[in-house]
């Protein structure tokens, strides 16, 4: 019914940079709102379990960074457009993994409540 779909991702060199961006919708109706929305990280040979967050932010855009990416990355939504970007700069071979997009109490207005949702990733590769 909602689907998260993420793009941007791919392969570059250390010090470089890369914006990947995720767009919430859905099928049938519109999204009403998304309370808060995220960006986790996979490290390569990690399983679900290991998925760290990397940068979350509110509907007010409120920010919340791991520390290892403070002062490097940057998330921001567009609430009208039901989308959340992360810019990625002065990146490590640490920073590759999947990225995945992450949305919480996804309202829709057909009445329909989703608590947690997950995109299906994207893949972030720094070369030495």
């Amino acid at each position: 019914q909602v689907q998260l779909v993420e793009s941007g991702g791919g392969l570059v060199q250390a010090g470089g940079s890369l914006r990947v961006s995720c767009s919430v919708s859905v099928r049938t109706g519109k999204i009403a709102s998304i309370s808060d929305m995220a960006w986790f990280r996979q490290a390569p040979g990690k399983g679900r379990e290991a998925r760290e967050l990397v940068a979350a932010i509110t509907r007010g855009s409120s920010t919340n960074y791991a520390d290892s990416v403070k002062g490097r990355f940057t998330i921001s939504r567009d609430n009208a457009k039901n989308t959340v970007s992360l810019q990625m700069n002065s990146l490590t071979p640490e920073d590759t993994g999947v990225y995945y997009c992450n949305a919480q109490g996804v309202r829709v207005t057909s009445g329909l409540n989703y608590g947690i949702l997950w995109g299906q990733g994207t893949q972030v590769t720094v070369s030495s």
